[in-house]
């Protein structure tokens, strides 16, 4: 049977193709012709079909088909059933083949369109935890805040109620209860500080106090001015941020009036500045011969006044990095002259400018050649070393782009260095030419500090001796105290420490650690730590049964000495935490029984008061193999901080410590238990060394 014949309309004849080859006579002298009809790809070929021409009329099998009309072609297709039912289903199966295939093309970009959806919403959710926790720190912190500010209020409102029932009682006449209250109103501000757990005492221990305090000398507020690159925690990178923080913070809890000027760099972290906002005026202030623009931005940080200068032509600030390029000295020594062009024009007079290491020191050579005349008579400057190993050396010409003659500074006894004498040395200048020189360190006296430290410089800071004072830093107590730290799954104290234990059961299980009673050792590793040192210590750790823990200090990634360690030290019992995190960083010195330091002698020593504060043992990593130490140093006087940690801790090894911790647990936790209650904050030692260099200096 034929099949029925298809007609191929004018669509077809309009992009006819060439003929195909003529196909060799069959035997019946029908010319065969192939005739590809491809309306959709097919995975595999269909067997071919013949398609006869119609013989009807004359003509060969080369000849043109009969037209039925001047738009039709008639054709007719051979074909036998089973041709017809295998080429059904052909069709049929590429259908459904190309129908699965088109099917899951549209799933996967389906699949692909939800899977962007969802890491969109986690992106989101990922911010919006950020933004929460972020609004627990704030809400705690205002919390904190607001608690000292009931409990200063409170303590001020009780000490007045005292003295009247101490009236009452006849224990004071009307004179002296006036003279008492009058004594405690103008020092208001000061009560918080001097008077303290006022509720559980007696009325004559505490009337013994109060006439202590009125006989002391009242003492006049301070207006206190800080020239300084850097501040804690609006851009740092040293043990200065976190100084002039600390210090700021303490000066104002006790009623004295602080400032600190910054540049504005362009990675300034304006989070954590309240009323952050940019001055109506401009100002200009003078260098390299020329007057220049600056803008102004105020706002407050951890309660302090605070100035950002921004020069609006040039571009020393909007860099990436503080310092560390090739212009510093031009930067600082433009910040240093605008600071003081801006302090002038802006009418203040204050008491002290604090200045720090040698990128603002210049401000004193300033300050007495150009400005002291403009104002501030009565104004004295305080230089502050964190240390003495950058000095900033330059060639004399350059002090003309501040406005300095550098003929008149370039002598042995200003700026010319000592070793270097063709150049200038900027913090030899600042030391020479301010009243007074604080060196920081937490354990060396002034005469050891000097000659152990100077770098240099001994022979200038022998020549000013006597303005030269020793002091060292103090703790944040708001941040770093483990009975109110956020960070910690749960709080202790002296008095209750069962939530150290559970700090460090946290500890373990969020570094991997097996959980056990096994020791802790921690250690937050700077850039220049010692590898002998910290090899050695995690050997002795891990002989005596210990865990270590390493972190890099406020780091992204591991230092290279710590990454060599990690790849040289293997194991279940050390690990390391390759980037930086806060909050782990807090839980690291809650769960450390034991604390690696590099050394006592830094000056900040923030390591080593860290862990005391929170019940952990400081040891030095720099140790001779046999565990003991050199002591010539404990014969030196020293602050009453120096003296502690030197006395407790200063002899002690590694070694000895995992010993006491297993041999005499009752002893140790005694010691770690008075070591927690000692005061290691600003308020402290730090606060009387500091203002003792401030009084000292506003009587000159």
């Amino acid at each position: 049977m034929e099949a029925p014949g298809l007609v191929v309309g004018s669509a077809l004849r309009a992009a006819q193709p060439p003929p195909p080859p003529p196909l060799p006579r069959s035997p019946r002298g029908a010319a065969d012709r192939l005739l590809i009809f491809s309306r959709e790809p097919r995975p595999r070929l269909a067997p071919l079909t013949r398609c006869y021409c119609s013989r009807e009329g004359k003509g060969n099998a080369r000849s043109k088909p009969h037209r039925e009309g001047s738009n039709s072609v008639r054709l007719n297709v051979k074909a036998n059933n089973d041709q017809e039912t295998y080429l059904a289903d052909e069709r049929h199966e590429g259908v459904d083949i190309w129908e699965l295939f088109s099917q899951a093309q549209r799933n996967i970009l389906h699949l692909n369109k939800q899977r962007l959806v969802a890491m969109e919403e986690l992106k989101k959710l990922q911010d919006e935890n950020k933004s929460l926790l972020q609004d627990i720190e704030v809400l705690e912190t205002e919390r904190q805040g607001f608690s000292i500010e009931i409990a200063e209020s409170s303590r001020f409102s009780e000490l007045l109620l005292r003295i009247d029932t101490m009236t009452i009682s006849g224990m004071v006449g009307m004179t002296e209860a006036s003279d008492l209250r009058k004594k405690v109103i103008d020092n208001r501000y000061m009560i918080h500080s001097v008077f303290s757990d006022i509720h559980h005492k007696q009325d004559t221990e505490l009337l013994s106090e109060l006439r202590l305090f009125l006989r002391k000398p009242a003492e006049k507020p301070l207006h206190v001015v800080h020239i300084c690159s850097e501040m804690d925690p609006i851009t740092s990178r040293g043990s200065l941020a976190t100084y002039v923080t600390g210090l700021s913070s303490a000066l104002q809890r006790k009623g004295n009036l602080v400032e600190v000027i910054l540049p504005k760099y362009a990675g300034i972290n304006e989070d954590v500045i309240h009323f952050l906002r940019k001055a109506e005026a401009d100002y200009e202030s003078y260098y390299g011969g020329c007057w220049h623009k600056n803008r102004i931005w105020t706002g407050i940080s951890s309660g302090v006044s605070l100035t950002l200068i921004e020069p609006v032509q040039l571009s020393y600030f909007d860099r990436d990095m503080l310092r560390g390029y090739p212009d510093d000295f031009e930067r600082f020594s433009y910040f240093s002259r605008a600071s003081l062009d801006y302090i002038v024009k802006s009418g203040k007079q204050p008491d002290v400018l604090h200045v720090h290491n040698w990128e603002t020191a210049i401000v004193g050579p300033l300050f007495w050649d150009i400005f002291a005349h403009q104002g501030l008579g009565n104004t004295r400057i305080l230089l502050t070393c964190q240390d003495l190993t950058s000095q900033c050396l330059e060639v004399p010409n350059m002090l003309e782009l501040c406005g300095l003659d550098p003929h008149k500074l370039h002598r042995p006894d200003r700026l010319q260095d000592n070793s270097e004498t063709n150049l200038v040395n900027v913090l030899k200048g600042g030391i020479v030419y301010s009243n007074k020189v604080l060196l920081m360190s937490s354990t060396l006296p002034r005469d050891m500090a000097i000659q152990g430290l100077g770098h240099g410089l001994e022979a200038t800071l022998t020549t000013h001796k006597e303005k030269v004072l020793v002091a060292s830093h103090g703790l944040d107590g708001e941040l770093w105290d483990p009975s109110k730290d956020i960070y910690l799954p749960q709080r202790y104290s002296p008095n209750d420490i069962e939530g150290k234990s559970f700090c460090r059961k946290t500890l373990k299980r969020r570094v991997g650690l097996h959980s056990g009673s096994s020791v802790v050792v921690g250690c937050i590793c700077n850039g220049d730590s010692n590898t002998d040192g910290l090899r050695e210590a995690v050997r002795v750790a891990l002989h005596g049964g210990a865990q270590v823990i390493f972190m890099e200090n406020k780091g992204p990634v591991m230092n290279s000495t710590v990454q060599a360690l990690k790849e040289e030290l293997k194991g279940d019992r050390v690990m390391f935490v390759e980037i930086y995190d806060e909050a782990l960083e807090h839980l690291i010195f809650a769960g450390s029984d034991i604390f690696l330091c590099s050394s006592f002698y830094d000056p900040s020593l923030q390591i080593a008061i860290r862990a005391i504060k929170y019940g952990s043992a400081p040891v030095q990593i720099n140790f001779p193999s046999n565990g003991s130490r050199q002591t010539e140093w404990h014969d030196y006087p020293s602050t009453a901080l120096s003296q502690y940690i030197i006395s407790t801790y200063g002899d002690m090894s590694l070694s000895q410590a995992l010993d006491g911790i297993k041999n005499n647990p009752s002893q140790w936790d005694w010691r770690i238990k008075d070591a927690m209650s000692k005061v290691l904050s600003w308020d402290a030692e730090c606060y009387d060394l500091h203002w003792e260099a401030y009084s000292v200096i506003r009587k000159l």
